[in-house]
């Protein structure tokens, strides 16, 4: 159940709407559920429905009109209530209790209070009514409204309860403002997919997503098409700004401006200030594969960028809120970027990951230690290398990217499950969900060719490399990860390594300790991207560029191969250490 508030200053217009039959004909018998005194005239079941509407306002409006100059300027409250979709249909009589806990949980009209507000409960669909009260009490006060939209939310949680209905995740008041009904409509007059607040809320994410100062922050803004307005003191430093959409304008002709705090309570100008000082990325900090030349800059950052994403995971495993915070944000950062410059083919999927994923960015854990270098020096690296082709080692390292990003989102939608964010877990999963077909579609490609040069390798040599995978992967890991059948790529990514100079049994046993696999949808698929990532192999292999050299067999022992992926990983500041990510989950 779903409450949504809103304040007005004209009672009739808000009453002649709901009685009307609404933008798209879709409002029928309207009519009365309830009222302050069980007595309110319903235009909705009288044969004169204007005369009896006019009463109807006058009623609503009297206490207002008694207080004058007192009653505030906005004195119409405004509440609409829906069910989930798939709850059973509401009667007239439950619709008529849903509304009285409502407004007595506001502070609109308190039960047995008979100096309440004036109220009315109409209904014109089967899944919902709208709560409309005029803010002036009997005694000429005006109600104490305080958080009356989180108060309104507990109650429709407890409502959901008792009366059978689908629960929904309670809120904690650090998501996103919603579009409202008005711009909502705007948006299917005009056009337009969604609305300029959800667009230009997308486009300062992107804009911010590894911008190394405020100056790129704005720069990116104009180049992405959205206009800026700047808020200055009078010392001339700037306090915060305002950003629109070009041709977006109010019936006066004036531009619709947005203030970034009213986008999203991150997107305010001193907190993305605090995120860019602490989250500055590191000049020094080498990255990761940066003299494989053969590898295009998209395909080198994305690989520079895996390692990072594995390192947030396990700290997003420890049990320290203000890293982990810290991290989420990072990763949001992270998944703008990939989505703003990945191929066409998986662009709409990886958008929707981090749309949804934005939600699980903020909650009431503050991000103390927030250090997000290493996570912002990746964002910027890939939108720094632009664009990646759908095809190639730009393609197979895309793939390998969004693998590990679904591992991140689901360690996140644990993180926030353990302390009980509903909404912010759950965004998670929806952010893994889009994730996994995103990777479904990048790795198409990759996997067959793998596939197919697994068949064709000689049976001596496959059987050699499948008796290593019996030996070496646990039998329960094998069961749950649905392996029996599916280690043609495995065995191919193996017979690649060793050709190399890898000790294959070696290389395997590095890639099951690097984390757990019982959790994992396809074992195989993800011991396949890490063996690639390690070995340095390419992501694509029907790649025809020249392969990098890898270590030899002797340089595999425990002690070097320490040594081995410390240097091939080496991310910023240094803080990607394959001892810590023992101890991650997946």
């Amino acid at each position: 159940m779903v409450p949504d508030i809103g304040r007005g200053s004209r009672t009739h217009g808000l009453l002649v709407y709901l009685y009307g039959p609404g933008r798209r004909e879709e409002h029928t018998d309207a009519h009365l559920v309830g009222s302050w005194d069980g007595f309110a005239p319903d235009p909705g079941r009288d044969p004169d429905p204007m005369v009896t509407l006019a009463r109807l306002i006058a009623a609503l409006d009297l206490r207002v009109k008694q207080a004058g100059d007192r009653a505030p300027a906005k004195h119409v409250w405004h509440c609409s209530v829906r069910t989930a979709p798939g709850d059973r249909r509401l009667s007239d009589e439950e619709w008529d209790a849903v509304a009285q806990r409502i407004v007595h949980a506001t502070g609109i009209a308190p039960a047995g209070d008979p100096d309440g507000c004036r109220w009315i409960a109409v209904r014109h669909a089967e899944d919902h009514i709208h709560i409309v009260a005029t803010l002036v009490r009997g005694d000429l006060r005006n109600p104490r409204l305080n958080y009356d939209f989180n108060k309104a939310q507990a109650e429709c949680r407890r409502i959901e309860k008792e009366m059978g209905l689908r629960r929904l995740n309670a809120g904690d008041g650090t998501a996103a403002k919603n579009p409202s009904s008005a711009e909502k409509f705007k948006a299917e007059r005009t056009g337009r997919p969604e609305t300029s607040r959800e667009t230009l809320r997308e486009a300062v994410r992107r804009a911010v997503a590894g911008a190394d100062s405020e100056e790129e922050f704005f720069m990116r803004l104009r180049e992405a098409g959205v206009r800026v307005k700047l808020r200055h003191a009078p010392s001339g430093d700037a306090l915060g700004y305002n950003v629109a959409l070009p041709g977006d304008r109010n019936r006066d002709g004036d531009p619709v401006w947005y203030p970034g705090s009213k986008l999203a309570p991150d997107l305010s100008l001193p907190k993305i200030r605090l995120r860019l000082t602490d989250g500055a990325a590191d000049p020094t900090a080498p990255a990761v594969a940066a003299d494989r030349t053969n590898w295009s800059p998209p395909a080198r950052q994305r690989r520079n960028a895996v390692v990072i994403a594995e390192h947030s995971a396990t700290l997003l495993e420890r049990d320290e809120d203000g890293e982990a915070a810290a991290q989420l944000v990072g990763v949001g950062e992270l998944l703008d970027a990939v989505a703003q410059t990945s191929p066409a083919t998986t662009r709409s999927e990886l958008a929707a990951a981090a749309r949804a994923f934005e939600r699980a960015t903020r909650s009431h854990v503050r991000a103390e230690r927030a250090d997000t270098r290493a996570l912002r020096s990746a964002a910027r690296g890939i939108v720094q290398a632009g664009g990646a082709l759908g095809r190639g080692e730009d393609g197979g390292t895309t793939a390998m990217l969004v693998s590990t990003l679904v591992l991140v989102t689901l360690a996140a939608a644990r993180w926030h499950s353990a302390r009980g964010h509903a909404q912010q877990a759950h965004a998670s999963r929806q952010a893994a969900a889009h994730l996994r077909t995103a990777y479904r579609q990048a790795a198409a490609t990759p996997m067959r060719v793998l596939h197919d040069q697994g068949q064709a390798l000689p049976e001596a040599q496959r059987r050699t490399h499948e008796a290593t995978l019996r030996a070496v992967l646990p039998e329960k890991v094998v069961r749950a990860g649905g392996m029996e059948a599916r280690t043609d790529a495995l065995v191919a990514t193996l017979a690649q390594a060793e050709r190399a100079g890898h000790d294959s049994e070696a290389l395997l046993r590095q890639a099951i300790d690097m984390r757990e696999l019982e959790s994992a949808d396809d074992v195989s698929d993800v011991l396949v991207w890490r063996l690639r990532r390690i070995a340095q192999l390419p992501a694509h292999p029907g790649d025809g560029a020249r392969r990098p050299q890898a270590a030899t067999r002797q340089g595999t022992t425990p002690s070097n191969r320490t040594s081995e992926r410390n240097t091939t990983a080496a991310a910023p500041l240094g803080t990607v250490r394959d001892s810590n990510r023992r101890s991650s989950r997946r």
